[in-house]
């Protein structure tokens, strides 16, 4: 080999022996910080976890409390924060990733529902309107105000004659919920998860009420229903700025509220609450389900929600 090629050789031997340092450099640096992210992201994946534990355990024990001798029915559900809120920008805004709070106690023991039975009359008559066979008129509005609003019974009552109990039921059977919810002579029954299966079809805008303007219509409905002193109150007093559509029902010594609220920091979570007993009467039962709602609210999004285990036995 001629002088002239023995060089010429040597020195791609070097660039090539300089390239592939840097190459082994820069996958070196790269692996490592592709590391350390990991591992970044695996501790904020064990801290999502510890706070998800603190606030289902805390949520759980306090629920049973209030539940214990079978007159209260409760059913959480945490539907997520609101895209673009406060919350929603949080570093630990998947310790409230939707559903993965779910809490429940004495949730499937069916409970006279009082007037939150209207809400299966609503979902039956908006999945008649995706199928044709409902349409909204100045009789109809009037209606639904009614119901919803104000709580009245004609409307519902006109469409439990109009469509028949057993069709309702079975369009109520078919969607998972429990039934049969309405019976010849007996006050219609249901379970909070029911009731709580339906407020998230609702919130979601699937199913019954895929329709996006009929959802906003029931939605808008519901934030003006005039008894406000149960749910409402409650989590107004643990957060101002709380607001809540919902339905309310009172029949004898029942009082009950299946509700969706919605945080000022955007956090939003559905929450049904059934009671009956303990003499109650009228609307005397209220107070105790804000009480209960406020609880539930500071449990899973107060201040101190993550901080430690309590006992709520005393």
């Amino acid at each position: 080999m001629k002088k002239a090629e023995k060089k010429f050789l040597k020195a791609i031997i070097s660039v090539v022996g300089i390239l592939l340092i840097a190459i082994i450099g820069y996958q070196y640096v790269h692996t490592s910080k592709a590391s350390s992210g990991g591992t970044a992201q695996t501790e904020t994946q064990k801290e999502v976890a510890k706070r998800q534990k603190i606030i289902k355990e805390n949520l759980t024990n306090y629920l049973k409390t209030v539940t214990d001798d079978g007159t209260v029915s409760v059913s959480f559900y945490n539907l997520g924060a609101t895209s673009g809120s406060t919350a929603a920008k949080s570093k630990y805004a998947d310790v409230y990733k939707k559903g993965e709070l779910q809490v429940e106690s004495n949730a499937h023991t069916a409970q006279t529902t009082a007037s939150t039975y209207k809400l299966f009359i609503t979902a039956y008559l908006m999945q008649q309107k995706l199928n044709g066979n409902f349409t909204w008129n100045s009789t109809n509005e009037d209606g639904f105000y009614r119901m919803i609003v104000n709580s009245e019974n004609d409307f519902a009552e006109e469409q439990l004659q109009k469509y028949g109990m057993s069709k309702i039921n079975k369009f109520i059977s078919n969607q998972g919920w429990y039934s049969p919810v309405f019976q010849t002579d007996e006050n219609a029954t249901s379970t909070s998860y029911s009731l709580q299966l339906l407020l998230e079809q609702l919130e979601a805008g699937t199913g019954s009420f895929s329709n996006a303007s009929d959802r906003a219509k029931i939605l808008k409905l519901m934030g003006k229903q005039i008894y406000r002193t149960g749910i409402p109150a409650g989590v107004a007093a643990a957060d101002k700025g709380t607001t809540v559509s919902d339905k309310v029902g009172f029949l004898d010594d029942t009082n009950n509220y299946a509700a969706i609220v919605t945080m000022p920091n955007g956090q939003k979570y559905i929450l049904v609450i059934m009671t009956h007993g303990h003499n109650q009467s009228g609307f005397s039962g209220f107070p105790k389900i804000a009480k209960i709602a406020k609880k539930v609210q500071q449990i899973v999004y107060g201040a101190d929600a993550v901080t430690k285990l309590e006992d709520y036995s005393n």
